[in-house]
């Protein structure tokens, strides 16, 4: 039985012109009679290729119409029809094109009789072109999406370890807390003051202790980062106990950080990040995440407010004592004290303001291990104590003369109303106008503090809400 191949096209050659542009209206996007030198002697294109100048390409080499790096293969496709008489597969090449972009297309073709022209029969690859785009945009995205959860995970994990975690510091060789955050007595149920000095397995239970003095040994003697997971003391859950060696002053110590580790089996993973991202930037406290140079990594919203930035991506990248304008120098000692000692705890530093008031802040920071990445945490609680002047001279202002004409009974409660004014208005200026903060400050339930607000008319300075409140002028 004859195939394809052994067809004597030769009966076709003469009509070469009309079927090319039957095949192009019919079957294709564009057809070519090409001669034996390889010179386009017919174009039969479709409205969609032919603003590309297709009609220009008779008389020329079929191979000068392609960009160079496909010219081969339009060699190529004509041997193997010299040879064969068709093209056994087709060839993706890309056309040089008179509006600038180039035009895509498949081509295949057969030899009409072993004298007569190429029949060349090309696809317009564009649309599949822009959907194999649209494909690699959707995959792309898809991978942003998914590397901005992770960069979240990791985000509110960091911010949660510094403000959440408890930290030590361990003297490799006697395993005695050096220094230990406020966080550590409340998962470890001791005082840092009466830790210090003391071996850490003594202020363990006596279950904990063979484990956890085989963790500091192993990190101690492997000169790596070493993590275990043990049983809590009163919850019954998890507690994660991980340890990094590192030198200070030819002193070899160990950063030991204690976390609560999820239930095994609870699958409350997601819970547990959605609720430390809620903890973390609800918290009256500024956390702000740096590098080991002390460019601000992530921050959350306290930060923000306390430095007046609009969002995150503006202090990224920034280094952290100029975003809190430090003119004498003590935030950055302090960030090459945190690289050195690994922990730093309640040390009194000042917040830079443009208005030349500077804020009085408490700062506890310590040393992170993410990955490969050393980083470092700082949390900064806010000086809640109200300065010595701020009941200012201007509350007597005008009453002295009123001294005789109005009586002392109401000169007091005019003393009292106009003193309770300054005092709240200080405390909400002092605390960035966040009611919560204000009232610790004033000792009194943010509930009470409102009422106070709306009796004075304060809510229309702009002290409506923690959400709304204006920010100490310090950026």
């Amino acid at each position: 039985m004859s195939t394809t191949l052994e067809l004597d096209l030769s009966p076709l050659s003469p009509l070469a012109r009309e079927l090319a542009a039957t095949i192009a209206h019919v079957a294709s996007d564009i057809a070519l009679v090409i001669d034996a030198d390889g010179v386009i002697a017919t174009v039969a294109a479709g409205a969609a290729v032919q603003e590309h100048g297709c009609n220009q390409w008779v008389g020329q080499h079929w191979i000068d119409t392609v960009s160079a790096s496909t010219r081969p293969k339009i060699q190529s496709l004509m041997d193997e029809v010299a040879s064969s008489g068709r093209a056994a597969r087709r060839r993706e090449v890309n056309h040089l094109s008179q509006i600038g972009d180039e035009l895509p297309v498949t081509w295949s073709a057969i030899r009409l009789g072993a004298d007569g022209p190429v029949l060349a029969v090309g696809r317009d690859l564009r649309a599949i072109a822009a959907i194999q785009q649209r494909f690699v945009e959707a995959q792309q995205d898809m991978e942003r999406q998914y590397w901005s959860r992770r960069q979240a995970e990791t985000r509110y994990r960091l911010l949660f370890q510094v403000a959440n975690d408890a930290v030590l510091l361990i003297d490799a060789d006697s395993q005695c807390v050096l220094a230990a955050n406020p966080a550590s007595e409340e998962l470890l149920g001791v005082p840092p003051t009466v830790m210090q000095g003391k071996a850490l397995t003594d202020s363990l239970p006596q279950s904990a202790r063979a484990k956890v003095a085989e963790l500091l040994t192993t990190a101690r003697s492997t000169g790596r980062a070493v993590e275990i997971r043990l049983r809590a003391l009163s919850t019954g859950g998890m507690l994660e106990f991980s340890a990094t060696p590192f030198r200070f002053e030819d002193e070899r110590q160990l950063l030991v950080r204690a976390r609560h580790g999820p239930a095994a089996g609870t699958g409350e993973d997601s819970l547990a990040f959605s609720r430390m991202a809620e903890f973390v930037e609800t918290m009256l406290e500024a956390v702000v995440i740096t590098d080991s140079s002390g460019g601000v990594l992530m921050a959350n919203q306290a930060f923000l407010r306390l430095t007046r930035q609009a969002n995150d991506t503006s202090v990224r990248g920034r280094a952290l004592p100029d975003l809190l304008l430090d003119t004498e120098g003590g935030w950055a000692t302090l960030v090459s004290r945190v690289l050195a000692t690994g922990l730093i705890s309640k040390a009194a530093l000042q917040v830079g303001s443009l208005d030349g008031q500077p804020l009085s802040v408490q700062v506890s920071a310590t040393l992170l291990a993410e990955g490969e990445q050393t980083c470092l945490g700082f949390v900064l609680r806010i000086d809640r104590r109200l300065p010595q002047d701020t009941a200012g001279g201007d509350v007597m202002a005008g009453l002295l003369g009123q001294v005789g004409r109005v009586p002392l009974a109401d000169l007091l409660v005019e003393v009292t109303h106009r003193a309770e004014r300054q005092l709240i208005e200080s405390a909400l200026l002092r605390t960035g106008g966040l009611r919560a903060a204000a009232a610790d400050a004033l000792g009194m339930t943010p509930e009470a503090l409102d009422l106070r607000i709306q009796r004075h008319g304060l809510s229309s300075l702009g002290y409506a809400d923690d959400a709304a409140a204006t920010p100490p002028l310090i950026n």
